[in-house]
């Protein structure tokens, strides 16, 4: 089972290299790394290039998550009782890979799309929860970033309550917890600026430069 989960990892990691944000923003003429928070995870891009080049990365993010994690579960280990738990681990790989890829010196986004897409694939019947607890946190926070962590800290909490008692049920929560600390430890700078009160809010937008490559925060 170690070397499956490794290749599962290897693989994940492949397709999580596929920077999504990076591409549209090299579409559109722009290194979306210059500007706003630098990275080329959904919000970045939505900030910088607007809600069409937003969507594209969201929905590119979600699926290079999704299919690979569900081709996994449903086709090449659907004969194996922790095919579930591969699966999972596929999607790990691909947070990883997304977080840091190494064709762009390990520098990428914050993981969140990915984990979405990652979460909905584990179980589409928690889909509204996650939907329901982001748009209530962003509309009561203002801020992407507290929706964002909101939901990554129900994904365990969906598993423990509704997994309990599955073959691997252990396994899966703790892989759960290591996408939930995963996610924190790359806000740590928006968990930091929100308690300075300097944390960008939804709608703020991001002015990019024609002239020089740089952007700054509008």
């Amino acid at each position: 089972m170690i070397f499956r989960i490794i290749l599962c990892l290897l693989c994940g990691y492949g397709f999580g290299c596929i920077s999504t944000g990076y591409i549209v923003g090299k579409l559109n003429h722009v290194d979306i790394r210059n500007y706003g928070s630098g990275n080329i995870g959904t919000t970045n891009t939505f900030r910088t290039l607007g809600k069409k080049a937003g969507a594209i990365t969201y929905v590119g993010d979600v699926a290079k998550a999704m299919v690979p994690m569900l081709v996994a579960r449903l086709v090449i280990f659907r004969d194996e009782p922790y095919a579930e738990l591969l699966g999972l681990y596929v999607g790990l790989g691909v947070a990883i890979g997304h977080n840091f890829p190494f064709w762009l010196h390990f520098k990428g986004g914050k993981g969140i799309a990915v984990t979405s897409g990652v979460m909905a694939a584990h179980d589409p019947l928690a889909i509204p929860l996650y939907i329901a607890a982001f748009v209530l946190s962003v509309a009561v926070t203002k801020f992407v970033s507290v929706g964002s962590l909101v939901i990554v800290t129900i994904f365990p909490i969906w598993i423990a309550v509704m997994d309990h008692g599955e073959p691997y049920f252990v396994h899966t929560l703790i892989v759960s917890l290591v996408f939930m600390g995963l996610a924190y430890f790359r806000h740590k700078q928006n968990i930091i600026r929100i308690k300075n009160g300097i944390e960008n809010k939804i709608g703020q937008k991001v002015t990019v430069a024609k002239d020089d490559g740089k952007g700054q925060d509008a």
